[in-house]
């Protein structure tokens, strides 16, 4: 059950990134190095447990453990990459900020009753 604890955690930060999106400021300047370095080492261990997801995920799929697409896994590792900058950089609309949420926990919800039925 490698793939339900994996899926928990990445809701649990797709929560906290919901978060930090909606009550942090943008940087004042985007090309500050330091805040860079900062970025890249709070979001490492979020980048390697989206990939090691992915590939649970689609062998899960391969499977047939889970009932999702195999384009719905690699979409929601994608668009996971693109929520963790825009929720640092603050830097997308509300609205598209949004699309990119309920379409990740669309997926990682799905995933997960499917795992937690069986």
């Amino acid at each position: 059950m490698e793939l339900l604890k994996q899926t928990e955690r990445l809701q649990q930060y797709l929560t906290s990134l919901r978060d930090k999106f909606e009550q942090s400021e943008p940087p004042e300047n985007k090309k500050d190095r330091e805040f860079f370095i900062l970025v890249k080492e709070e979001t490492k261990p979020i980048y390697e447990l989206l990939n090691k997801w992915e590939e649970h995920a689609l062998h899960a799929v391969k499977n047939r453990e889970v009932q999702v697409h195999p384009h719905q896994v690699s979409s929601t590792r994608e668009n996971m990459e693109l929520l963790l900058m825009h929720s640092y950089y603050i830097d997308a609309r509300r609205k598209r900020y949004m699309e990119l949420y309920k379409s990740i926990l669309y997926v990682l919800d799905q995933i997960h009753h499917e795992l937690s039925q069986s």
